[in-house]
């Protein structure tokens, strides 16, 4: 077999076809755009298609649930996790009735370097690295494994990670009975924005400020939980300086001018309400006009319940969690991502050309 995928929009980078080739034909190599895209070894490759068969966006129905979701508006009773977390806290409460049954978290996290990868958790304390939002792709082809081994071994797993992610996690465990204790949390998706550009944005500081970075935060809650900054607060530090600064061209990258997001985010197929997930994660945007007496500055989360295992799981979180039931068509009218695909800029090949002739100077100084 030549390829996976036909075009760059049929493929999302989740990794499951590299995870499930019988004969490790398959490599995840970055394109000029820093995007991971598999690439066959045709010397080793038996042309048995399981990679084709596995892949969400080719297979029928993408792994999603039938059911129809249940929505609910929630917050963590604890501040603390409230200012430590995206939104409201909920990817805390889900982990930890995991984590108190002995079960293992695997979700976006750092290296050493701040490149950003999925990782396995068994503490909270491990867990904790994994609740603040990461604008950048994850790595994610080294847990399939590890996955599959805690299954095996009857522990309960909680995966969370974008939609197309957590499909790819589905599609490599399959129809086995080790899916029982499988329990995917997606989250509602902008868009999946370059590891490549993050890394040049990265040196770009660490130039600017003559040293190398301590620490970085998007998403800061310094002007507290709202829409209007929500693509606000992107925090770092330095080794050198430990006071946090804050610089917005990146999120102006991503959410401004939408040039450094993935091909395949424009033809989305998770961009409704039938998740490829037991439970779906967000901002509850717009409570504040729906139910007043909800709206918190240090967040609250929105929570789709997509499967009988997914409310079973959030009957666990009962004692960490305030909730309450929600008419779907607030979430529909706020969330944009549930009803339809972002758009890309038609400036985008424009802007990676410049990229390519002229370096990420010239990029973020004139876009």
């Amino acid at each position: 077999m030549e390829s996976v995928y036909a075009g760059k929009e049929d493929c999302s980078g989740c990794g499951a076809c590299f995870s499930r080739c019988p004969e490790q034909a398959i490599t995840m190599e970055a394109d000029e755009e820093g995007f991971l895209y598999p690439k066959i070894d045709a010397a080793q490759c038996l042309d048995c298609g399981i990679c084709r068969a596995v892949c969400p966006l080719l297979h029928e129905g993408h792994y999603k649930e039938q059911e129809l979701s249940r929505f609910y508006v929630a917050r963590h009773k604890s501040a603390d996790v409230l200012l430590q977390s995206t939104s409201g806290g909920a990817f805390t409460a889900l982990s930890d009735a995991v984590l108190r049954q002995n079960g293992v978290i695997y979700g976006a996290d750092y290296d050493e370097d701040f490149r950003v990868l999925h990782r396995r958790a068994e503490t909270s304390a491990e867990r904790d690295r994994m609740r603040i939002s990461k604008y950048v792709q994850s790595d994610i082809t080294q847990v399939h494994a590890q996955i599959k081994s805690d299954l095996k071994e009857g522990r309960m797993v909680l995966f969370t990670g974008t939609p197309c992610q957590t499909a790819g996690v589905r599609a490599f465990i399959g129809d086995s009975p080790l899916a029982k204790k499988l329990y995917c949390c997606d989250l509602v998706c902008h868009s999946i924005p370059s590891p490549l550009i993050w890394e040049e944005y990265k040196k770009l500081l660490e130039r600017e400020q003559g040293a190398k970075l301590a620490g970085v935060q998007f998403r800061s809650k310094k002007d507290g939980w709202s829409r209007a900054n929500s693509n606000k607060g992107f925090l770092f530090r330095t080794e050198s300086d430990s006071r946090l600064q804050e610089d917005d061209r990146f999120y102006h990258l991503f959410f401004k001018v939408g040039a450094i997001t993935r091909s395949s985010c424009s033809a989305c197929r998770f961009t409704d309400l039938q998740r490829a997930s037991d439970l779906t994660i967000a901002d509850y945007w717009g409570i504040e006009k729906y139910s007043p007496q909800w709206f918190d500055p240090l967040g609250v989360s929105l929570i789709m319940l997509n499967s009988v295992k997914g409310a079973d799981l959030f009957a666990r979180c009962k004692e960490d969690l305030l909730s309450e039931e929600r008419e779907k068509e607030e979430s529909l009218s706020e969330q944009k991502r549930l009803r339809e695909p972002v758009q890309l800029p038609p400036e985008r090949s424009r802007f990676w050309q410049e990229y390519k002739q002229f370096g990420f100077a010239h990029i973020i100084e004139k876009w």
